[in-house]
């Protein structure tokens, strides 16, 4: 094994192949270790995140030294069939590279069933292995659009497009399963050990593929609720997250900014860990129909309350704010910062997803966006209700004039890139691009970073605040709805305690990047072996 930090609290741990990580993932199953809280098999890497107070990193790294990698526990053995129209726009060119015939292509890839080693990049997305067993490149440039059904071959796996999205992988066919559902009990078809057969389902009807069916909207709420005028550039609501779903590929997602969530709720009673609004850039407004007390933090954003009679005033932010029914709010642009964060006492009654109301932007996980006319309920309070608490941010909200230093740890790719872009990394400043979204700050350097080494990454796990370099050179720092795997190396991570910093940093604004902690690779604690073992390679 080696372990490559992959932030303060995040390992990432490279096996030999993907049997010995599935054997270390099957016995971290079997018998966890207390403090880890999320684990992402990938490739030939587990990618470790655990709770610093419970278990330190050198104890962690002995625990998994210690693993039996010999033999694999049982997994879930159900079977699933695929139906696949062998239409894809890269067959012709997986059989040239495969040097055999387009029909031998589907013969092979239907002969042999495949085992689900793990799912990642998004919700429903099986990595599946065996059958067979071919060996294809990615695409050099990625697609900007793959189809949902999408059935496609990258490295020595297969996978199927769950949803439409940007992909590199070589598509061969589609099918007409949904592999993500949330009107099911099991929303991902594929879970890690299932087993899968795909069959050939001949020529795609003229008519197409028929269209998978549409969610019912929700009926309006007929108590208090507020009403939405207008959302903004983008209002959604977050929590704290959805831990324990990366078997059928989900992230944790939540807010960008934990700390002004936290405050926003304790502002009005709630506990820290409510949903609340989190608006980008302002330009929310809303009438409330019913009594409440809510409280706006994160952005320094104007805030302007006109009451159903026609008075105006403004609150201040970090304060809990008393509505009455017909009181209409306006949250102006932000002075400084990007993210507000809007709580409302009891917090708002709406249905989670797969337990959190934080919606996943890249996923399409959870309550959408706010739009224009939607109503979100709540529980009204009697008159005099207040909270009385001292909160405010906590740290300086930047500007897009601003220049934002950010803690890295390098690692775990950093290997991969030459001693220039290493030490350019930190010395050159870089700009975050209108491209940015909660995906990830796209960023923009004028140098971009070049590595040293070119061979394909196999897919392994990412983490919330890694740098990762595409091709171009320009980096992306994650953000909390970023893929949970990737094939692009990361040359560092934005250390845990600066990434509520991250998620409030504006358009043009820069950033320049401070590595802690230079360590480029760790070792387990060899004391408690013999002088035998201690020789063994």
């Amino acid at each position: 094994m080696r372990f490559l930090p992959a932030n303060l609290d995040t390992l990432l741990v490279e096996l030999q192949d993907l049997d010995e990580t599935l054997a270390l993932f099957d016995a971290l199953q079997a018998e966890p270790i207390a403090g880890v809280e999320e684990i992402v098999p990938a490739a030939r890497t587990l990618l470790i995140q655990y709770r610093l107070s419970a278990i330190d990193r050198q104890a962690l790294i002995d625990n998994l030294a210690r693993r039996d990698l010999s033999r694999r526990s049982s997994r879930e053995s159900r079977r699933v069939e695929i139906p696949v129209h062998y239409n894809g726009e890269d067959l012709d060119e997986v059989a040239e590279l495969l040097s055999i015939s387009r029909e031998e292509v589907v013969r092979r890839h239907t002969s042999a069933d495949y085992e689900v080693a793990f799912c990642g990049f998004a919700p429903g997305f099986g990595y599946l292995t065996g059958g067979a067993d071919f060996q294809v490149p990615r695409r050099q440039t990625p697609r900007t659009r793959i189809p949902a059904g999408a059935v496609a071959l990258a490295g020595n796996f297969s996978g199927v497009y769950p949803k439409a999205s940007p992909g590199g992988w070589q598509i061969i066919g589609v099918t007409p399963l949904q592999m993500w559902d949330l009107q099911r009990d099991e929303p991902a078809l594929l879970r890690p050990g299932y087993k899968v057969r795909f069959v050939d389902a001949g020529p795609l009807p003229a008519g197409g593929l028929p269209a998978h069916k549409q969610t019912t909207a929700s009926k309006p709420p007929a108590g208090a609720h507020l009403e939405i005028l207008s959302p903004g550039l983008q209002t959604v609501l977050q929590d704290l997250g959805r831990a324990g779903h990366t078997d059928q590929g989900v992230s944790m997602s939540g807010a960008l900014d934990r700390g002004a969530l936290r405050a926003a709720n304790r502002t009005v009673g709630n506990d820290s860990a409510c949903a609340c609004l989190e608006v980008v850039l302002g330009g929310l407004s809303f009438v409330c129909h019913g009594r409440t007390l809510i409280a706006i933090t994160g952005a320094q954003t104007p805030i302007t309350v006109t009451t159903a009679s026609g008075l105006q005033w403004q609150p201040g932010n970090y304060q809990p704010i008393e509505l009455d029914d017909g009181d209409r709010v306006s949250l102006g642009a932000p002075q400084a910062g990007l993210r507000s964060y809007l709580a409302i006492r009891g917090g708002f009654q709406v249905a989670p997803v797969l337990g959190s109301l934080s919606y996943d932007s890249l996923a399409q996980v959870g309550p959408p966006p706010l739009k224009a006319g939607d109503r979100l309920a709540f529980d009204a309070i009697s008159a005099g209700t207040s909270v009385s608490i001292s909160e405010g941010p906590a740290f300086e909200l930047p500007t897009s004039k601003d220049v934002i230093t950010l803690d890295v740890v390098m690692g775990p790719r950093s290997d991969w890139f030459t001693p220039a872009a290493i030490e350019r990394l930190s010395s050159q400043l870089w700009r975050v691009t209108p491209q940015s979204n909660r995906v990830g700050i796209r960023l923009e350097g004028e140098v971009p970073l070049e590595r040293c080494n070119h061979d394909e990454l196999p897919t392994e796990g990412t983490s919330l605040g890694a740098i990762q370099v595409p091709a171009s050179g320009q980096p992306v720092l994650f953000l909390a709805d970023h893929p949970l795997t990737g094939g692009y190396p990361v040359i560092a991570a934005v250390a845990s305690h600066h990434l509520d910093l991250a998620g409030q940093i504006p358009i043009n604004a820069q950033i320049r990047f401070n590595p802690i902690e230079a360590f480029a690779e760790l070792e387990p604690d060899a004391s408690h072996l013999t002088a035998d073992a201690k020789n063994q390679p």
